[in-house]
């Protein structure tokens, strides 16, 4: 039986879901005699939107597990959900909210009040304002993946076997996650993308390692490409056309162009927004009295750069739920932590991690950084089944670590939530090598990558090592390129015109790199070799003996070596290596 008072505060949450819910059932633990009342326009309040795509190939078998609680389940709590209700006007003065609700009976109207007011109501998708989608929304055949029906409805059709041809517009997070189910579903799927690479927050030369992965998984990448038209069919399926007048059938169309805030009725009666995204203090109080916001919608500064944005994950929208809720009852309060961004995502056997600022935030803000590549083994070498994690690591010139992303098959989740870890805890790049991380054969080495990612920050922020970057690759006149790779792998392709010195005949052969750079040093000195870990070496080599030659060189090491190069131009590559004449073939 129910036995919590109805006396109490009367608390009114528009939108369930992570942050509502969260909230919600902080705010029933601290307060037993609140009236809460969560008000949701759709069918399930609580579910699992980041698993939606994982339905679609019935890796989630069921439908019914996405869905994490339903309204019968608070009712024992004394929480009031309401679904098929939405809120249509806000009036912060006379503190009511007005809710269009839909049922049985036709759609009707209700007042509802409150004494205090929690927004949670999330994103919708941005849809583009092309030629025939609205006819195809109607028909069922185009759709977002937003809720629980829009997953089931899509894998309905699946396994009826209406639809064999998909085209997935968008390659953010959703997007990939979708496009990789209807390919494992069985689906010849094209997935299109407006910008230069897939996943935009993800730095380039690692995006061009997730678009290898997508192919190889059967999905055709298109990027640079945009949606100009959707042509219904008439019998022999539809066909979604490009803006270069490639045309792709489509049985299914998924919509994956990423969210904008759902916050058109707040903004209007008042509550200040920034680019549609709701503005709240540190405790989420917004700018109306007795009004708070947590979420997708909401604005907060970011933890690197201090722009204020919105920032759609899961786990903080979770988290600030919680926060509010203690800030609004009376709680030991703990003001809300700038959002770092960090995320990560599965694309067939690569995973593909993030935290902090990438390289366009940074650039935006006018910060100034320098990026460390680095290929380690994700456990013991000698230990069967090492693989390579790829990973940047961005640091300010006093060692601040400003943000971290990894791309690998295996131990990249761990590297990037540990720097997660250090960045909120203040630690700096150097801190990274004195971590006490788990170590075993099968699960890292003595020195983990995360300290080697320290190693090399603190020999570059006290001067031990300069970097050079793949982008200078292209315009590197008037330098030495001086390639200290085997002769085996300059036969792969190098840099023209390198000087080819292996490493390890470096120190007998300095006077020919003194020559090349013309002994009064007027030519740059310009080291790569296949990961960067020789070519620091060679650094340290060419820099001291110069030192002691009374020589000043310009020298510098290829940050992430011949594997960033690869992996930062792509197919372009081939166009800017050459294979020397008697390297080894």
């Amino acid at each position: 039986m129910n036995t919590t008072s109805q006396t109490g505060r009367r608390i009114v949450v528009v939108g369930g879901v992570a942050g509502g819910m969260s909230f919600a059932a902080r705010a029933r633990r601290l307060d037993e005699s609140a009236v809460i009342t969560v008000l949701d326009r759709g069918r399930h309040v609580s579910f699992a939107n980041c698993g939606l795509p994982y339905h679609l190939d019935g890796e989630i078998a069921e439908g019914s597990a996405l869905t994490l609680r339903t309204p019968e389940s608070f009712r024992p709590s004394g929480i009031d959900v309401r679904t098929g209700h939405d809120v249509v006007a806000l009036d912060p003065h006379a503190r009511t909210v007005t809710v269009e609700i839909s049922g049985d009976g036709g759609p009707r109207t209700e007042t509802i009040a409150y004494d205090e007011l929690l927004l949670s109501p999330g994103g919708r998708t941005i849809v583009p304002d092309v030629e025939g989608l609205a006819a195809g929304f109607a028909s069922g055949r185009v759709r977002t993946l937003r809720t629980v029906d829009d997953a089931t409805g899509l894998r309905a059709d699946i396994l009826a076997a209406r639809a064999s041809t998909a085209v997935v517009v968008g390659a953010g997070f959703i997007g990939l996650e979708t496009a990789e189910a209807l390919a494992a579903a069985g689906l010849e799927v094209a997935l299109i993308q407006r910008s230069e690479q897939i996943l935009s927050p993800l730095e380039r030369e690692l995006a061009h390692l997730v678009a290898e992965e997508a192919a190889r998984l059967g999905i055709r990448v298109l990027t640079g490409r945009q949606l100009r038209a959707y042509r219904p069919g008439t019998g022999e399926g539809d066909v979604v056309v490009l803006d270069d007048g490639t045309e792709l059938a489509a049985d299914a169309t998924v919509i994956a162009t990423g969210i904008t805030p759902d916050t058109d009725v707040f903004a209007a009666a008042g509550i200040e927004c920034d680019a549609g995204a709701i503005l709240t203090d540190e405790h989420g109080r917004t700018s109306m009295e007795h009004v708070w916001a947590v979420g997708d919608a909401t604005a907060r500064p970011t933890a690197v750069t201090g722009v204020t944005r919105a920032t759609a994950l899961a786990g903080p929208a979770n988290r600030a739920g919680r926060l509010v809720a203690d800030a609004m009852l009376g709680a030991n309060a703990r003001p809300l932590p700038p959002a770092q961004g960090t995320a990560v995502v599965r694309v067939g056997a690569l995973t593909a991690a993030m935290t902090g600022a990438n390289r366009a935030e940074l650039d935006a803000a006018g910060t100034e950084y320098e990026t460390l590549h680095l290929h380690p083994l994700q456990h013991a070498g000698y230990f069967p089944g090492a693989e390579q994690i790829h990973l940047v690591v961005h640091i300010g010139p006093d060692g601040r670590l400003l943000g971290a992303q990894a791309v690998g098959r295996d131990g990249v989740d761990k590297r990037i939530d540990v720097i997660a870890t250090a960045m909120r805890g203040g630690l700096g790049v150097a801190d990274l090598i004195d971590l006490d991380l788990a170590y075993a054969p099968p699960y890292g080495s003595a020195k983990d990558p995360v300290n080697f990612a320290g190693m090399l920050g603190e020999n570059v922020t006290s001067g031990l090592v300069r970097l050079w970057h793949a982008a200078e690759a292209a315009d590197l006149d008037g330098a030495v390129v001086l390639d200290v790779r085997n002769p085996d792998e300059v036969a792969t392709g190098t840099l023209p015109g390198a000087l080819l010195i292996p490493v390890n005949e470096l120190r007998g052969r300095l006077g020919e790199v003194f020559a090349a750079a013309g002994n009064d040093g007027a030519r740059p000195v310009r080291i790569l070799c296949a990961s960067g870990v020789r070519s620091a070496a060679a650094y340290r080599i060419i820099d001291q003996a110069a030192a002691a030659e009374g020589l000043q060189l310009d020298v510098a090491t290829l940050s992430g070596g011949m594997l960033t190069l690869r992996a930062w131009y792509g197919d372009d590559v081939r166009n800017l290596l050459a294979v020397p004449e008697g390297a080894a073939a």
